[in-house]
């Protein structure tokens, strides 16, 4: 029985069988495996092994998020990580927003599995230009009874430029089933768990030597490009950032998700040429 069903909530991984070089995605906060289907299917059609795990806690309700922790967030990942190692001898690991930060605690911990990260608009702390407020309050806080009584709505541009990508999204949502609330509401709780994993994460980020990939928007509604720009200085192997000017926050969605798949496609081809060259280089 995986996490999610101890959860309590159903199950609804994404398992595309592929070669031995595979790719484990991983969605956004309250998301699920669908933010990152068109890069997923992308890189199936490919013939890469893909795998895109729902995280322990999410598809249910607002509460059930907020009672979880970002470890057993991340012991989905691994879980994910252990399977897919199975089948595969070359794992790339990505993220979007938090997953990107679920995906870096990965590399980190098991460098051995991990041979390169695709980061998808890494999300640090929610502090792009669409978000409340009252959220650099909450990052004071330590109490997480105190932060879950701060609740968190998504607001337009919900991660999305296009208008009709963003419509196509919003009807996707409401034929989830659940309350809205549910479907479009954080607690603040979740977020101080954010905070928890970021630092976690933050201090261990030149222990990651595997190659990066970062995808972060110019105008992030939901992060701050500064982030990923920190992200390229402090990570301990070589690093590409390519910031998109024609996307919000869903870079795996939005206006330049076509491009976004493009150069994960090229950095899956390159990837064995970076690790030879990194094996190869002296030793400080």
């Amino acid at each position: 029985m995986s996490s999610a069903q101890k959860c309590g909530v159903q199950i609804a991984d994404v398992l595309h069988e592929g070669s031995r070089f595979g790719f484990l995605l991983v969605h956004r906060l309250g998301g699920s495996p669908s933010d990152v289907d068109y890069v997923a299917d992308g890189l199936a059609r490919a013939g890469y092994t893909v795998t895109c795990p729902l995280l322990y806690g999410h598809g249910g309700s607002r509460d059930l998020l907020a009672a979880t922790t970002w470890r057993q967030w991340s012991k989905t990942v691994n879980e994910a990580l252990a399977e897919l190692s199975k089948r595969c001898d070359t794992v790339v690991v990505g993220g979007l927003g938090v997953g990107a930060l679920l995906a870096l605690k990965a590399a980190a911990d098991y460098p051995e599995r991990v041979h390169g990260l695709a980061l998808f608009a890494p999300t640090f702390w929610p502090n792009g230009w669409a978000m409340p407020w009252y959220g650099t309050a909450l990052s004071v806080l330590g109490n997480k009874r105190l932060a879950n009584l701060v609740r968190f709505d998504e607001r337009p541009p919900f991660g999305i430029k296009d208008d009709a990508l963003r419509d196509a999204m919003l009807a996707a949502l409401a034929r989830d089933g659940r309350p809205s609330t549910d479907v479009m509401g954080r607690s603040g709780g979740a977020f101080l768990e954010v905070k928890w994993l970021a630092r976690e994460v933050s201090a261990r980020l030149a222990d990651v030597k595997q190659p990066c990939l970062i995808f972060h928007p110019r105008h992030d509604d939901r992060s701050a490009l500064s982030s990923s720009q920190d992200l390229q200085q402090r990570l301990g192997g070589v690093v590409d950032l390519i910031v998109l000017d024609d996307s919000y926050h869903l870079v795996t969605q939005d206006r330049q998700r076509g491009l976004v798949l493009e150069r994960v496609l090229e950095f899956a081809v390159a990837l064995p040429q970076l690790l030879a060259q990194a094996e190869a280089a002296p030793v400080d």
